[in-house]
């Protein structure tokens, strides 16, 4: 494999392409609405091209799709891929949910000791 192809996979890869904060901020954007490329750009301060690959990276990982409306494209959240994660990550949430729970069982008995 070449290192081009390396990065390409890499790049793919759905927890690679979370990773990075702009990206979460990206998805967290188009939670609520689609929107162009123009004006998911407009709320960063990073370049146009820039965003773009941010763009490029989440649609190439299935987190976004893309629907055409004449010349614009519009980006909105892939639901059955981010369910996946949602799916993945639950099981990692509910076990430090219960040792917050212990831990916080821990802390009351200390407390309430004289």
């Amino acid at each position: 494999m070449q290192t081009n192809d390396y990065a390409v996979k890499l790049r793919r890869d759905v927890f690679q392409a979370i990773a990075d904060p702009t990206r979460r901020a990206i998805l967290l954007l188009l939670a609520s609405q689609s929107m162009t490329a123009g004006a998911i750009a407009s709320n960063f301060d990073s370049s146009r091209p820039t965003v773009s690959k941010h763009l490029q990276i989440l649609t190439e990982c299935d987190l976004l799709m893309q629907q055409r409306n004449g010349r614009e494209v519009v980006y909105h959240l892939n639901p059955n891929k981010m369910k996946a994660i949602a799916d993945f990550i639950e099981p990692f949430r509910q076990m430090w949910e219960e040792r917050f729970n212990k831990l916080e069982a821990v802390m009351r008995k200390f407390k309430d000791q004289p």
